[in-house]
């Protein structure tokens, strides 16, 4: 690069036209040899990235055929002015020849394409004032419709629509058959959403290729307030499900099988979604109280009732030795029980949290369900039990048993084991109907009515 160069790329980084007047009163044809020797940082190209409104009218007003130049991606400074955001050199470019909306760079986008997905929606507003005919170009077949709410360009979308009315092309379809409710469905966006329902013609129950409505793409992303309030839209706007879910769908309309259908349309239409509604609710509670109850059994452990001896025994004894539980030397057999039963409910309760963020898919079945359900059952009967023991050893024995302290320990000891039998009684009942469960679906299966 040689001196007048170095000083013309200086003086476009910095927008100096001064120097740009000078270089050019001395060699009226630098601007032009820059560009024909260089694919990249051009003047023009560099002027327009950095917004430099009046270097750029100056290359313009002596220059306007280097606005159709085009750098190594085939940019003219339009798309790089249009993506920035530059309106007052957007506007400049379009003065000098509007037909430069319509020009494609190596993805096949315009200066339109790249403005919206950007969102500035002003550079939007001049580009299609310049030429309508833009809004209509496709990139990879992608309306820019599609465009905006795949980059979730809200605002440039209602331009759009406002300057475009035609039903046709709202409701144009990508390469996958998705019309833009389709994409602001599968992303959540409840706002685009609603402005499509309430403020356009989309049809609301077009399929795709698949064959699946919007309300059918709801039905594949995860359940939460967004989603909620996105079917509530939908089906206030007449929106149905061309899919059957569940088992429906692999039953013939003809079949004989007149129980198992039955049972299939049941399972399917009012259990597939409820049914995996049920099933995340009580794995989150499970992980919820297991992780409760895990740090409860951890903490017991490390730190046992009466604590742990501070100071060795004078008498040498082996158990009263500094950081020992004093419930190990004071309570030997109640001890044990303590520690058996405490180890239980916390080896238990890692176990749900284990099996529970492990994702394996047979825990969505109603067995493992319910195994999960005994084990919970088994940790909390442990932590029942380590109470009970931790509760008996901490309060004072007087040296004569009172008739008031026997009744003590009987109703505390009658409390915990009421609970237990109760917790029992609801495992055995969960246990019974489970299995009624299954006999019923065997004999559905094995001995169909007609």
């Amino acid at each position: 690069m040689d001196t007048m160069e170095k000083l013309l790329y200086e003086a476009s980084l910095e927008g100096n036209t001064v120097v740009l007047l000078t270089l050019l009163q001395d060699d009226p044809l630098i601007l032009d040899r820059l560009t024909l020797n260089r694919h990249g940082d051009m003047p023009l190209h560099m002027a327009s990235m950095l917004g430099h409104v009046d270097f750029v009218n100056e290359i313009l007003t002596r220059k306007p055929h280097l606005a159709m130049e085009c750098d190594s991606q085939k940019h003219l400074p339009l798309h790089i002015a249009s993506a920035k955001g530059h309106v007052e050199i957007v506007k400049a470019l379009v003065s000098a020849n509007p037909e430069m909306c319509l020009a494609r760079d190596r993805d096949g986008a315009t200066p339109l394409h790249l403005a919206a997905i950007k969102g500035h929606r002003e550079v939007v507003k001049e580009l299609v004032q310049a030429q309508p005919h833009a809004a209509r170009v496709m990139v990879q077949q992608d309306t820019i419709l599609h465009l905006c709410v795949k980059h979730n360009q809200l605002e440039v979308l209602e331009l759009l629509i406002e300057s475009i009315i035609d039903h046709e092309f709202i409701n144009s379809e990508d390469a996958h058959g998705n019309t833009i409710l389709h994409l602001a469905v599968a992303d959540k966006q409840i706002e685009t959403v609603r402005f499509l329902l309430l403020n356009t013609t989309i049809e609301v129950n077009s399929t795709n290729t698949n064959g699946e409505t919007p309300l059918d793409t709801l039905a594949q992303v995860p359940r939460d307030l967004a989603y909620q309030q996105i079917m509530l839209s939908l089906t206030r706007a007449g929106a149905v499900e061309a899919k059957p879910r569940g088992l429906v769908n692999q039953i013939p309309t003809n079949s004989r099988n007149m129980g198992l259908d039955r049972l299939a349309y049941r399972h399917s239409k009012d259990g597939s979604t409820n049914h995996e509604d049920w099933l995340d609710r009580k794995r989150n509670s499970l992980m919820v109280v297991a992780s409760l109850i895990a740090t409860m059994a951890f903490q017991a452990g490390v730190n046992p009732p009466s604590g742990v001896w501070q100071g060795n025994s004078p008498k040498d004894d082996p158990f009263d030795t500094v950081g020992y539980a004093v419930m190990a030397s004071k309570h030997q057999n109640v001890y044990h029980i303590f520690l058996i039963c405490n180890t239980v409910g916390f080896v238990s309760t890692l176990s749900i949290i284990l099996l529970l963020i492990s994702g394996l898919p047979f825990l969505k079945h109603r067995f493992f369900v319910w195994l999960l359900m005994v084990i919970m059952w088994i940790a909390t009967t442990s932590m029942s039990l380590t109470y009970l023991v931790s509760i008996l050893v901490l309060t004072p024995t007087p040296k004569y048993k009172s008739f008031g302290y026997k009744s003590f320990e009987f109703v505390v000891g009658g409390i915990v084991l009421v609970w237990i039998g109760l917790m029992t009684l609801l495992v055995v009942g969960h246990t019974i109907r489970l299995i009624a469960i299954t006999l019923r679906g065997l004999r559905n299966l094995l001995l169909p009515r007609r």
